[in-house]
């Protein structure tokens, strides 16, 4: 004989099956309705928590590692020419100049990009024989893909006034007696110079005048501008790159405060000579051994009230010169540059 069904329990168990059924449906829809914006590999689940996404990086030079090739490529190089001149100055005048085209008035230029491997930069009159420095490089860049060339470039610029005083140029006992330049990575490379500032923009070394620093342009003040044009203690001019001739002090590869001590204490009249023939060349000052020179520009320096003072403390205070050219030569090689973030950002799914 069969079980006889209740017919009020069979009714309350139908109405249980078609409300399950009505909920899986309609939570399907709304999953499936989700799906349409969602990633392809996203999982069908519902959360209401935060997920933390970091972005993948690429991989990240060792600077550490790259800072001692180019040092080694400085030491190098000047055991090979064994005149007592080096890339110190030239790799710094690099950086400078990099850097120097950025204008805050409008956002243009700066290190960022390295469009100097570029026209119209490459072919400035101010650029002339910093080919010489880029093609050195190479063997750096070789060495370490990673980092970018407009990090290589200034990267090069801090490690020589860092390094410039190591007894392996100078014969001195204070190895590395260059201020320490706070440096980051981060700089990214321009494809094309399409978009490099109009115009130079570069301070003009035949022009002697406060304008021609160009420190408004760039946002410094004038303890800044005046420690940035520190740097022409290292190196020296050429007259088949600038026109101009010699070093500025007698110890070129050395980053100190003498070029402020001989811009004060020496007596600078225009060259007229030499090697024993006429001057021929652009405008220039020189000692009265006729073996130094100063620019036009450089002369403003003195001549500028407001710009003397500041040279008559570095000329006395060594120390004062490092903290200051540390301090602006870092902020001159960071204009206009836009670090990545490190912060991860979040969405919700």
């Amino acid at each position: 004989m069969g079980t006889r069904r209740n017919p009020k329990a069979l009714k309350r168990t139908r109405a249980r099956i078609s409300t399950s059924i009505m909920f899986s449906a309609n939570t399907m829809n709304a999953a499936l309705r989700i799906s349409r914006y969602a990633a392809p590999t996203a999982v069908l689940a519902f959360s209401l928590s935060p997920v933390t996404v970091e972005a993948k990086e690429s991989a990240k030079p060792d600077v550490s590692a790259v800072k001692k090739s180019i040092a080694d490529l400085i030491e190098d190089d000047a055991e090979r020419r064994g005149d007592g001149t080096s890339l110190t100055g030239t790799f710094v005048r690099l950086a400078w100049h990099c850097a120097g085209t950025y204008s805050k008035v409008d956002g243009s230029g700066g290190s960022n990009g390295a469009r100097m491997r570029f026209d119209p930069e490459a072919s400035w009159g101010a650029n002339a024989g910093l080919g010489i420095a880029r093609n050195a490089l190479e063997a750096v860049k070789e060495k370490h893909p990673d980092i970018s060339y407009a990090d290589l470039y200034t990267l090069a610029g801090v490690v020589a006034v860092e390094e410039a005083g190591c007894s392996t140029l100078n014969s001195c006992p204070a190895c590395g007696r260059g201020p320490k330049i706070p440096f980051r990575i981060g700089r990214e490379d321009a494809d094309s110079g399409e978009t490099s500032p109009k115009e130079c923009g570069l301070p003009d070394a035949d022009k002697g005048s406060r304008k021609n620093t160009n420190s408004a342009r760039m946002g410094f003040n004038d303890r800044e501008i005046v420690a940035l044009l520190g740097a022409h203690a290292l190196g020296r001019c050429h007259t088949d790159r600038s026109g101009y001739w010699g070093p500025w002090t007698f110890a070129e590869n050395t980053f100190s405060n003498e070029y402020f001590r001989l811009l004060v204490e020496e007596r600078w009249s225009p060259k007229m000579s030499h090697n024993g023939k006429p001057w021929d060349g652009p405008d220039q000052f020189e000692d009265s051994t006729g073996k130094l020179m100063m620019l036009p520009s450089d002369m403003v320096l003195v001549q500028d009230p407001a710009f003397r003072k500041v040279v008559e403390l570095y000329a006395k205070d060594e120390n004062a010169f490092f903290r200051d050219f540390a301090s602006a030569f870092s902020k001159l090689l960071e204009l206009g540059v836009t670090f990545p973030s490190t912060k991860p950002w979040y969405q919700f799914w």
